[in-house]
């Protein structure tokens, strides 16, 4: 069959059939109710015109970000809305322009007394022979400030906190975002308070995009902050160590590609629950495939890796 794009495509046949280690959940409609005579489990497209038709299918999969879609083309209608929504997406654009005036760090550095303004102007001709590098970090090498004052001024710098690493749980945290995201963004999730609070770290500057994604993603309320160079280092060897959700890296050629890579995924996989969301360049599908791995109705945070699914998807190829 050949979508509005006029892409052709086909759904595979492969029938999932969950591992079982997540645990056995009651058989009921995604969205806790029976399908007959809720309206939200019908199909989640508008325009769909199939009728009558639609009840003769399997209600409970696949749904995407809350809507099920009775077929090929009704599914791939709602996954066309969300890249529409993910590329026109301002949210981030306008958070990340607030950060485009900020105090220059060696500046910050100065007001507080840490360092003089020949320690400053040593670090920044270093800087310039080299042609790389952080001046934080060439503050630390060349006139030996410690690191967590570089960090504590960041911090002033960005108007956030300076996190502490106490209850980080890396084996936890690894299932909270895919391992290329973390690697690729910088990112590290610290761990998540009261059951509502995620806590999100980074070395030197705050990712307003990878913090929107995240908190989309996971249902919680995410809160950014900075954590000291050396500690994110071995919290990022020992996060990378564990076992993250399976996950596919796959790389395409244009926008349109990705809706029907998308579309192919849902049908084949058939999950419970899927989102998606973009961090920068990335475009980050989650599915969970059974009811078990699914900790809010529309999937949530993930107790264990058995029967939830990532796919990352890139427009154009890397040199």
């Amino acid at each position: 069959m050949a979508n509005r794009l006029g892409m052709k495509m086909e759904i595979g046949r492969d029938v999932y059939r969950p591992s079982g280690a997540a645990g056995a959940a009651p058989e009921r409609d995604v969205h806790g109710a029976a399908a007959w005579g809720n309206e939200r489990a019908g199909c989640g497209n508008p325009a769909c015109t199939r009728g009558w038709l639609r009840l003769l299918k399997d209600r409970r999969r696949p749904v995407f970000e809350g809507h099920w879609g009775c077929s090929a083309e009704c599914v791939q209608t709602l996954v066309e809305a969300a890249v529409r929504r993910e590329l026109g997406d301002s949210a981030v654009a306008e958070e990340d322009r607030q950060h485009l005036h900020r105090v220059p760090l060696g500046l910050v550095l100065l007001a507080q007394g840490l360092i003089t303004q020949p320690q400053l102007q040593h670090a920044l001709d270093a800087q310039r022979r080299a042609g790389r590098g952080r001046i934080g970090s060439w503050l630390v090498a060349e006139c030996g400030l410690k690191e967590e004052r570089v960090t504590r001024a960041l911090g002033l710098q960005w108007n956030c906190p300076v996190l502490p690493m106490e209850g980080f749980d890396p084996a936890a945290m690894a299932l909270l975002a895919p391992r290329e995201l973390v690697k690729r963004v910088g990112m590290l999730p610290l761990r998540i308070a009261g059951g509502r609070i995620l806590y999100l770290a980074f070395e030197d500057q705050m990712d307003a995009s990878a913090a929107f994604a995240m908190e989309r993603m996971s249902g919680l309320k995410v809160e950014s902050g900075l954590v000291d160079g050396g500690q994110l280092k071995t919290a990022w060897r020992r996060l990378r160590e564990c076992d993250f959700v399976d996950a596919a890296f796959e790389q395409v050629p244009d926008i349109e590609s990705i809706s029907g890579k998308i579309t192919l995924a849902l049908g084949k996989l058939k999950p419970r629950a899927s989102r998606l969301v973009r961090v920068h360049r990335f475009y980050w599908l989650r599915m969970w495939l059974e009811m078990g791995a699914m900790s809010t109705r529309d999937g949530g945070v993930p107790a264990t890796k058995e029967d939830v699914v990532d796919r990352i998807y890139t427009v154009g190829y890397e040199q």
